[in-house]
């Protein structure tokens, strides 16, 4: 159901889900629940496993049974609260802070075997030679390649402690022997700023795909950047952010509100309320504002869509989000592990609480939310979302919401399917089209590295026909007139499915080779181009 993207991974970074920052702000610190005096009583199930460790007839692994019994437990609660073996905290902390230790690439795995997609900037790996393009057949001298390889192995492999060493043994096209590079890994920032460019004059537009530790700072000077490039309004785009840290989007919201206007709100059974308002020293609190979500937005990122939606500062353009309204807080152990416990909700400032129902202990009903969503129609059609709270909020310009179970936009815009065909949804869904753009783009790199900007590469692909060579590798793959699934639900021919969906194929395909030759930028100006939410977004903009 979700968009194909940007199927890479780097070094040291892997999204495990929707995750919520420790703290409202720095305020709020002194709320913090004294956990050491609650778990200083002896529990019944402590008591139990000392009786089994001491007194049973064979013996067991009692660290394996409590890890065991602690996924057990959590899972009686919230489906947002976690608990975490020692062994993924690390990963999991990785997620949503500034930086991590590595050699500083993006990777995709092909055929069994590491392809780098991109070298980062000033990352250890650019600083030794290594090249968009090349295959790491070797580690350490021992062989990285063949069908055990996936993304958890790559991780684990090239990531460690700052300034320790690892040895690459690459194969570079053109290059009959294998290169040989020691790397040192080094500090790789994590951004979470996707793309920041002018869309239409004076239309600046921003990416923002989660919440961490510098998302403000990176929010900031994207903004100043369009600011200075003469960007009068704005778009922030929050499709497909799952959220974070909370300070960081109450920091951001603040930049657009006045004086004494809330934020958002927080409380809990024992966690006293917490209000976060806006000090009214917000820079761009008089631009124009439009805010674009989708069921795949979550937790801090409907914290800023409902402070711009209940303060009437932005209109609200997309789908109805995911509706995460809790609050959870990391709670170590002293082997290591950690518990992320849901301690309260969180409501926009007309009083929403916009976490959807779940029962307790009951997962799965809570997982299929989406599905449910998306077999109602209810993406396609605002006439088909179904509340469950049906209590009405007030804007501050007195306009009705409701909470309960996500944020509605203000502008609904529905997923158009116009275009899509089974041919193009598998090769999508089976990554044929990021992977032939890979290839491709290696395979062309010489020629296509001489355009500089988007406009003239695309035009170029066109020129050169780039579907058709993709059309020869789907064929390759077996998706072509012979591949009986794509008759399965639609009654076109092969070449009426290709014809249908020939724009979307040609945006996506040049939208992929484009970001491998420049940057993420480049690839979001073409792939948002003809998007209908954003285009719905502009049509709003220039009418003011």
């Amino acid at each position: 159901m979700k968009k194909y993207l940007l199927p890479t991974l780097t070094i040291g970074f892997l999204l495990i889900g929707f995750l919520i920052g420790n703290s409202l702000s720095n305020n709020a610190k002194a709320q913090q629940i004294n956990w050491a005096r609650l778990l200083a009583p002896q529990s019944k199930v402590d008591q139990l496993l000392q009786m089994m460790h001491s007194s049973y007839v064979d013996e067991i692994d009692v660290d394996s049974i409590t890890e065991d019994m602690m996924e057990v437990l959590v899972e009686k609660l919230d489906p947002h609260s976690a608990y975490i073996s020692k062994k993924d905290l690390e990963l999991v902390n990785s997620e949503l802070s500034a930086s991590f230790s590595g050699i500083g690439v993006q990777f995709n795995i092909q055929n069994d075997t590491v392809c780098i997609v991109a070298v980062i900037s000033g990352g250890p790996s650019e600083g030794v030679g290594l090249l968009a393009g090349d295959k790491i057949i070797l580690v350490d001298d021992s062989v990285f390649t063949g069908k055990g390889m996936n993304n958890e192995r790559v991780l684990h492999t090239l990531r460690g402690p700052k300034g320790t060493q690892v040895k690459l043994s690459i194969k570079r096209s053109g290059t009959p022997e294998l290169l040989e590079y020691v790397i040192t890994r080094g500090d790789i920032p994590i951004h979470s700023v996707d793309a920041a460019f002018i869309m239409k004059p004076q239309i600046g537009y921003i990416k923002v795909n989660k919440f961490s530790e510098t998302t403000y700072d990176e929010f900031m000077q994207s903004l100043a950047k369009l600011k200075a490039a003469g960007a009068a309004a704005y778009i922030v785009d929050l499709r497909e952010n799952s959220g974070g840290y909370m300070d960081q989007t109450i920091k951001m919201a603040n930049e657009f509100l006045s004086a004494g206007q809330m934020i958002v709100y927080a409380e809990g059974r024992a966690y006293p309320r917490f209000e976060a308002k806006a000090n009214g020293l917000g820079r761009f609190k008089d631009v124009s504002l439009v805010v674009l979500i989708n069921e795949f937005s979550a937790s801090a990122s409907e914290i800023f869509a409902g402070a711009m939606q209940d303060n009437d500062r932005a209109t609200i353009i997309g789908r109805r989000s995911f509706g995460k309204g809790l609050v959870q807080q990391q709670i170590p152990f002293s082997d290591g592990s950690a518990v992320r416990l849901t301690v309260a909700r969180y409501y926009t400032p007309s009083g929403r609480c916009i976490q959807k129902p779940y029962t307790l202990g009951d997962q799965d009903d809570y997982e299929k939310d989406l599905l449910e969503r998306f077999e109602h129609g209810e993406f396609y059609s605002a006439d088909s979302i179904h509340y469950q709270d049906t209590t009405r909020y007030f804007t501050t310009g007195g306009r009705i919401v409701y909470g309960g179970g996500g944020i509605l936009p203000d502008i609904f815009v529905g997923r158009d399917t116009t275009l899509y065909t089974p041919f193009y949804n598998k090769c999508v869904n089976l990554a044929y089209t990021y992977q032939f753009a890979f290839s491709y783009t290696n395979k062309h790199r010489t020629e296509l590295k001489k355009y500089k900007d988007a406009e003239s590469l695309e035009r170029y692909l066109l020129k050169h026909r780039v579907l058709d060579d993709f059309l020869r590798y789907a064929d390759s793959k077996g998706v072509n007139a012979h591949d009986s699934t794509l008759y399965l639900y639609s009654p076109l021919s092969f070449d009426e499915q290709v014809r249908k969906s020939t724009p979307l194929l040609n945006r996506l395909l040049c939208a992929y080779i484009v970001r491998d030759i420049l940057d993420d930028n480049a690839f979001y100006a073409i792939f948002e181009r003809d998007d209908e939410i954003v285009l719905r977004a502009l049509e709003e903009l220039e009418g003011r």
